[in-house]
């Protein structure tokens, strides 16, 4: 119902709105039905954005599953897509697997005193995800590449932001959509990992681990026209809506900084006289 009305949306709005055309791909920070303006929300005033993204979505059933992004690529050619957006490697890091279970209880060994945060984390576990997702963005940008239309064809592509485990003594966020502790703490609590700076340091282990696996598919942007949004340290405690998903103030930052890496590939907000 969401992706339906964005579309019909965008159908509506290009009749009347000269602005730049966006197709997106992506999980929840790009979909998040109804109870938060996320990404492209936040996007829409500048940019029209055709969307095909879904909450939960991971990059296996993106990239090798439904693989709708080239098609409608391909059928938006009439509207001279400017730029792609793909979100896709959150739940395979921080977020749920199909089955709705923390993706985190598989990459964390159980909690032993005196070891580090590095140590903590499966790391040949890690490595294999890590391996699939540069695989899979890998094939995303060959596949549009393909096109010669879709050349030079601007894709943008982010890691999220250091998530903060929940269930603490005085966490304040209080999401009606899940527990305090859905995707993160309770994972984390589960192998006994229970010190709040201890959690925290794995996360922001496991994203900077994403984030240079990102770098490697993005490489030089001007050889390759691939755009890494950095995210890291974007948002506080308190623009956090739960423990992987902002609020709407806090997708209004990550928002901005998409709108400045957009700019710097040539796709501002309001087209060229």
């Amino acid at each position: 119902v969401a992706r339906w009305r964005r579309q019909a949306e965008f159908n509506l709005r290009s009749v009347t709105e000269n602005l730049p055309v966006i197709v997106s791909e992506g999980d929840s920070w790009f979909q998040f039905p109804f109870l938060l303006d996320d990404v492209v929300d936040q996007l829409k005033p500048d940019y029209l954005v055709w969307s095909l993204d879904a909450a939960g979505d991971t990059a296996q059933n993106m990239v090798y599953g439904a693989t709708e992004y080239m098609r409608h690529l391909i059928e938006l050619k009439p509207r001279n897509v400017r730029a792609f957006l793909f979100s896709a490697a959150g739940n395979d890091v921080i977020g749920e697997d199909a089955l709705g279970k923390p993706v985190l209880a598989t990459l964390l060994k159980t909690y032993s005193k005196g070891q580090s945060a590095a140590w903590h984390i499966d790391q040949a576990r890690l490595a294999r995800v890590l391996t699939f997702l540069e695989q899979a963005y890998r094939d995303v940008v060959a596949t549009i590449r393909k096109d010669s239309d879709f050349a030079t064809l601007p894709i943008v592509i982010h890691g999220y932001d250091y998530a903060i485990p929940g269930g603490f003594q005085d966490d304040v966020r209080d999401p009606a959509w899940a527990s305090q502790d859905k995707w993160l703490g309770s994972a984390m609590r589960a192998k006994n990992i229970t010190d709040t700076g201890l959690q925290q340091e794995i996360i922001r282990i496991l994203i900077d681990a994403l984030y240079d696996t990102l770098g490697r598919v993005a490489g030089d942007p001007k050889k390759t026209h691939v755009h890494l949004v950095d995210l890291r340290g974007t948002l506080k405690i308190g623009e956090w809506a739960d423990e992987i998903h902002p609020t709407n103030a806090g997708f209004k930052k990550v928002a901005k900084a998409f709108r400045k890496v957009l700019k710097q590939a040539g796709v501002p907000a309001q087209p060229s006289a």
